[in-house]
């Protein structure tokens, strides 16, 4: 949230212009740089708008949270209104967003969608988007979640007249979701009026503030839900627009004969796997033959596991890359390739029988293999030399068969607390981005420490996990992984610091000892104690995620400087150039130090690294009596990541969450 005061104050403030310089200046703070232009002259035409509205409608008292950020999520509602219901006396509130459009119309196959003019691809009906909002916001604060009558919607397109946008109204309207226009706007004086009071809202806003957030609903542990009924995740603005191009391509094909490639694409945390986990559920409900498949083994045997846990054929619905070297031709209406990025240059390998050895690349394979084959990735993720999912090439592919494509691109994350700040801040420090490390500006979303040691990363996890937490230590690929284990034996010790020592995860499809196999790491809580290389990872999450950086990544000077002879990787080959040797593994930090949602501790093997993060963190806080479980003398320094005031107390008082599941 950049800005709360009452209606009538945000109106004095917008008519001597001093709102927008502080709504301005909190955004940087919130962000790290400055806003658009266009979003200043969103808040300039629109913010006003609201204000005079309610004020004309009598409600001055009521108050206005402006900019209000979603909870685990980089989304932000322009406004959510907290009042009195002047029915029944009990806290209400309204969700408003704010539209300049003056014309707009509903896109032929799917009134859930627009087009505005300028504009290439179609956009959410804002119905659509603050629909979406608040059953978000029911989801996930702990306020509404009990009373979810007390919350409302509305699209407010002040510009607006029936003759621009009338075709807006086909959408479907609700208590959560309904359209007004400038033209008519008494009708929208008279909805603020019927769901507000002329009383102060302050207390209302208090308490939607300190309402508990609610843990991220992990992908795994309603991943057998989500195939069959597809309720259990709220798909928010371009997620929406990506599901329902999807569906809306699968419809196209089936009554035309067609055949179209749909891309999605997006940073890590931005939803892709919750898309294509409500795409399969949809798909499966209808009847529509749908696969999922996906270059990795933790994940694919993960969804098996999980989501056909209480119906076995469930299970067939998830496949690898390589399956459909001899598929039949057109044989599937959808293939849903997830974490696309991990595509290979072909699916054989040195054991693939002869009469399967097609020649084929493997992306033509799976465009071939189904009516709509969609493919969702992060070109930014890739961490093995061979890896080449891109945009680029899936469209060379479409292009090479003649076939149409749409893109989809994926902005907001729901990773690392739905923290932009801490993604920015990760890139930046491995050079991922232009300009150089920046320090850690702490935000309410994410939490950042530096360990002086792995015992203390580990006391610190350990602790967390007491509360109920999720946690998990993962490092780069520096010391060397024993494969074969002899039955009966405890997995060896490898990944070993001075006189701490922890297996690395096992590495196979069987438990050893009590650990789990290397494929469900990151869901099992006995993953815990083991250290989780990059491949075990990539694609989940956890609410802690420690990470060691080795000696293959250090800071010398002014820069990082990679050291591919300390790396144990077995797929870093003598003819890999040092420059691909470089970004793999900075790419392989970004994977692991994106993957915790409350907060990452992290520890580096060298002295004159650790200081380096030390600074780049801020200054260590170890006011133990601002922290929960604090740290007692000796154990973890705290960042300046951990203020306790705005978001670990928040944190603290959490429900334990559920467990741990892919982004």
């Amino acid at each position: 949230m950049l800005f709360r005061d009452s209606a009538a104050a945000v109106a004095a403030e917008c008519l001597s212009g001093a709102l927008f310089f502080r709504l301005t200046e909190q955004f940087v703070h919130v962000h790290g740089h400055r806003p658009s232009t266009s979003e200043v002259r969103s808040w300039e035409r629109s913010i006003p708008v609201l204000a005079s509205a309610l004020n004309d409608a009598g409600l001055g008292q009521v108050e206005m949270l402006l900019e209000y950020g979603l909870p685990l999520n980089s989304k932000r509602a322009d406004a959510v209104l907290a009042g009195v219901h002047p029915e029944t006396g009990m806290p209400s509130y309204v969700v408003v967003e704010l539209k300049q459009w003056s014309s707009a119309e509903p896109d032929d196959d799917d009134p859930s969608l627009c087009r505005l003019d300028g504009y290439r691809r179609a956009v959410l009906n804002p119905v659509e988007q603050v629909r979406g909002y608040c059953e978000y916001l029911i989801s996930f604060n702990g306020a509404l979640a009990e009373h979810p009558e007390r919350l409302s919607g509305a699209a407010y397109l002040h510009n607006a007249t029936w003759f621009g946008v009338g075709g807006l109204f086909e959408a479907e309207q609700n208590e959560f979701g309904q359209l007004f226009i400038g033209e008519r706007r008494g009708e929208f004086v008279d909805f603020l009026r019927a769901k507000l009071g002329t009383g102060s809202g302050a207390s209302a806003a208090d308490e939607l503030l300190s309402g508990k957030i609610a843990p991220s609903k992990q992908l795994m542990a309603v991943a057998a839900q989500e195939v069959r009924e597809r309720e259990q995740f709220v798909l928010l603005d371009e997620q929406q627009v990506a599901y329902r191009t999807v569906l809306n391509a699968v419809r196209r094909a089936k009554q035309s004969d067609h055949k179209e490639v749909v891309v999605v694409t997006g940073g890590p945390g931005t939803g892709k796997s919750v898309i294509a986990l409500a795409l399969l559920g949809e798909l499966y409900r209808q009847g529509t033959t749908a696969l999922h498949a996906t270059g990795s083994n933790s994940f694919t045997t993960t969804m098996r596991k999980v989501a056909g846990a209480r119906k076995p054929a469930v299970q067939n619905l998830f496949k690898y890359f390589n399956s459909f070297m001899t598929a039949e031709r057109n044989g599937l209406d959808v293939l849903i390739c997830d974490e696309a990025h991990r595509m290979r240059e072909t699916s054989a390998n040195r054991f693939t029988p002869a009469a399967n050895r097609t020649g084929k690349a493997q992306v033509e394979e799976l465009i071939d293999a189904a009516r709509v084959p969609v493919f969702l990735l992060d070109e930014h993720q890739v961490v093995r030399p061979g890896e080449m999912g891109t945009v680029e090439e899936i469209a060379a592919a479409a292009e090479k068969k003649k076939l149409g494509y749409q893109v989809v691109p994926l902005d907001s994350q729901f990773r690392c607390g739905g923290s932009e700040a801490y993604l920015r801040w990760v890139v930046r420090l491995l050079g991922l981005e232009p300009g150089g490390p920046e320090v850690w500006e702490p935000d309410d979303k994410m939490q950042l420490a530096v360990a002086d040691s792995p015992q203390e990363m580990e006391s610190f996890l350990d602790a967390r996990r007491a509360q109920g937490y999720s946690a998990r230590m993962s490092a780069g690929y520096c010391w060397k992984w024993t494969t074969k284990v002899p039955p009966g034996q405890e997995l060896p010790a490898d990944v070993t610091i001075g006189d701490w020592a922890r297996p690395w995860n096992v590495r196979g499809n069987r438990a050893v000892a009590g650990a789990p196999p290397a494929a469900l790491w990151a869901t099992d809580p006995a993953g815990f104690g083991q250290v989780g290389c990059v491949y075990t990872a990539q694609g989940f999450e956890y609410d802690w995620s420690g990470v060691i950086i080795g000696p293959d990544l250090v800071w010398r000077g002014d820069r990082w400087v990679t050291d591919r002879t300390r790396s144990q990787d077995p797929v870093f080959k003598k003819a890999t150039p040092d420059a691909e040797v470089d970004r793999l593994i900075r790419n392989t930090y970004k994977v692991l130090l994106t993957r915790g949602m409350i907060g990452t501790v992290v520890y580096s093997t060298d002295a004159e690294t650790r200081e380096k993060l030390r600074e780049l963190a801020g200054a260590p806080a170890r006011d133990e009596s601002r922290t929960p479980d604090g740290p007692t003398a000796g154990s973890v320094p705290l960042a300046r990541g951990e203020q306790v005031a705005s978001s670990d107390t928040r944190n603290a008082e959490r429900p334990a969450p559920g467990g741990t599941g892919p982004s």
